[in-house]
């Protein structure tokens, strides 16, 4: 696999003075359109821009939101057909509180309660639904025409020490597995994986890590043999996230270096 990605944009960068958070990028997240994208740090605030898939290029200035009181730990896009807008859902630390911002105004305008520790995971499948897992050992699913949590499964921890990894592994198979890969495979790294992301139709798979690496792994062979991978892009510290962008074939990755890198193809 010869794959070589370069970074096309440094997304905190405005006429070459670095607007980088005092704070590490913890989370990020791309709308369904693949026309905004959001930051999440442990200064407790989300950054939301637009972006041009055309020219690769932000769009205006950064809309800065306050409304979370701890480290924000996950964030993803719904679309309110509705009113055609999209929808930010976020949560962290703090008052382990689920916020829905509208994109449009920029504004929150619902606080969601329920789980009583660190909300770590968010994912959404499409329409007014979304699910969060948290360090209470609880998944909850969520429903915004009800404004409340609808189910709830108690994740059990055998050895009291694992809400966080059970939650996680948890929503990561259900959610993002495709039925034929075999989870543990190895992917390159030499130190803790961080984030793990399947491309559009689950051709490549995206992993980060404490190795400051991000490395591209081809799913299209025959995935009961050991599949190849390739670094693909490098921070100067731990690789804290990544993501796909929804329909290029490009992504964005986060890291302790304080940094929101988009990467691509070179052209």
């Amino acid at each position: 696999m010869d794959i070589i990605m370069c970074p096309i944009s440094q997304v905190f960068s405005r006429n070459g003075l670095s607007t980088t958070r005092e704070a590490s990028i913890g989370i990020l997240a791309w709308n369904t359109t693949g026309d905004l994208l959001a930051t999440g740090s442990n200064d407790k605030t989300i950054k939301m821009m637009r972006f041009n898939g055309m020219t690769n290029e932000l769009e205006g200035g950064e809309a800065e939101l306050t409304m979370h009181d701890g480290t924000v730990r996950d964030m993803c896009f719904m679309e309110d057909l509705s009113n055609r807008s999209s929808l930010l859902i976020s949560g962290g630390a703090g008052d382990c509180k689920i916020y829905v911002t509208d994109c449009d105004t920029m504004t929150p305008f619902q606080a969601l309660s329920g789980h009583s520790g660190n909300i770590l995971s968010l994912h959404t499948w499409g329409g007014a639904m979304f699910v969060s897992g948290s360090q209470d050992r609880t998944i909850r699913f969520w429903d915004l025409r009800t404004r409340g949590c609808v189910n709830l499964i108690t994740a059990p921890s055998a050895s009291g020490k694992g809400p966080v990894l059970i939650v996680n592994i948890l929503l990561m198979i259900s959610f993002a597995t495709p039925p034929a890969y075999t989870p543990g495979q190895p992917v390159g790294h030499s130190s803790d994986i961080r984030t793990i992301r399947f491309s559009n139709k689950a051709y490549y798979l995206l992993t980060g890590g404490y190795d400051n690496k991000v490395v591209l792994t081809d799913l299209q062979g025959d995935l009961t043999q050991p599949l190849p991978s390739i670094v693909v892009a490098e921070h100067s510290d731990k690789v804290i996230q990544g993501r796909w962008h929804p329909y290029d074939f490009s992504f964005l990755t986060t890291s302790a270096d304080k940094c929101a890198t988009l990467w691509a193809l070179p052209n």
